[in-house]
C-alpha cells in the first residue's frame, strides 16, 4: 500500500522489448539502497516489483506486463522520461495522502497546467492542474474528495463530469514529474478505494454503513 506522497523521481535510463514483457531500468537516487529483490515499488502511481537493484549507481529493473502497458502511461517510456517513485508505507506509519494501492483504473488526458500567478515566480506559485477522466473512473471521483494522478495524492476541486481540476502546490510542482508533461499526455488514474469499496458494500448490502469502528476492525 501506498499514500501517494512522492518520495523522489527517477529518469528511466533504458527500454527493453523482451518476449512477452518489456523491461525498464529507472535511476532511483536515494531510495536504491532501501530496496530489495522483490520488493514493491510504484512508478508513477503504478505498483511494479523491483529487479536487479544497484545502488552504484542508484537504479533498479521492471517488468511491464502486456496489461502493464496497455493500461497504463507506462507504454509511453522512453529513455529520459522522469517518474515519480515511492515505496510502500510501512505498517503503522501516519498517512499522510490516502490509501493508494498502485493500481491504475484508466489513464486520463492531461488538459493543461497553469499558473494561478502567471506573473509570479514559477517556484512560488499555486498551478491548476486539469485532466479529462474516463467514465470509468469518473464514477468515483466527488469534489473535495481524493484521486491519486500519476501516483500523486491529490485533492479534487472541481468536477464537471468530464474533468477534474486541482490545485497544485509549488512543491508538488517541482518535486514531482508533473513540470515535465504537456498538454495531450495521459496520466495515470486511480480512484479513492474507499469510494469504490463503499459502492461495492452498497450493492451487496443496502443497510451497509460505514462506521470508523468498521474500518478500525478492518484494517484501515
Amino acid at each position: 500500500m501506498f499514500t501517494g506522497l512522492i518520495e523522489a523521481t527517477g529518469k528511466i535510463l533504458s527500454v527493453v522489448e523482451r518476449a512477452g514483457t518489456r523491461r525498464v531500468a529507472v535511476s532511483a537516487p536515494g531510495l536504491a539502497e532501501r530496496l530489495r529483490t522483490g520488493d514493491s515499488v510504484a512508478v508513477s502511481g503504478t505498483c511494479l516489483t523491483a529487479l536487479d537493484i544497484s545502488v552504484d549507481p542508484p537504479m533498479f529493473h521492471a517488468d511491464l506486463a502486456a496489461e502493464t502497458v496497455a493500461r497504463t502511461s507506462l507504454a509511453g517510456l522512453r529513455p529520459g522520461t522522469v517518474v515519480n517513485l515511492e515505496l510502500p508505507t510501512p505498517a503503522g506509519t501516519p498517512l499522510g495522502g490516502h490509501v493508494v494501492q498502485g493500481h491504475v483504473d484508466a489513464t486520463g488526458t492531461l488538459l493543461g497546467l497553469e499558473p494561478v500567478s502567471p506573473d509570479a515566480d514559477p517556484s512560488k506559485t499555486d498551478w491548476w492542474l486539469r485532466v479529462a477522466v474516463p467514465e470509468s473512473v469518473a464514477r468515483y471521483v466527488v469534489e473535495k474528495g481524493s484521486i491519486a494522478i500519476e501516483g500523486i495524492s491529490l485533492t479534487v476541486a472541481k468536477f464537471d463530469g468530464l474533468s477534474v481540476t486541482i490545485a497544485v502546490i509549488p512543491h508538488t510542482y517541482a518535486h514531482t514529474n508533473l513540470h515535465t508533461l504537456k498538454a495531450g499526455d495521459p496520466v495515470n488514474l486511480e480512484a479513492d478505494v474507499m469510494i469504490k469499496f463503499f459502492e461495492q458494500r452498497q450493492k451487496s448490502a443496502p443497510e451497509f454503513e460505514l462506521t470508523l469502528d468498521y474500518l478500525i476492525a478492518n484494517g484501515y
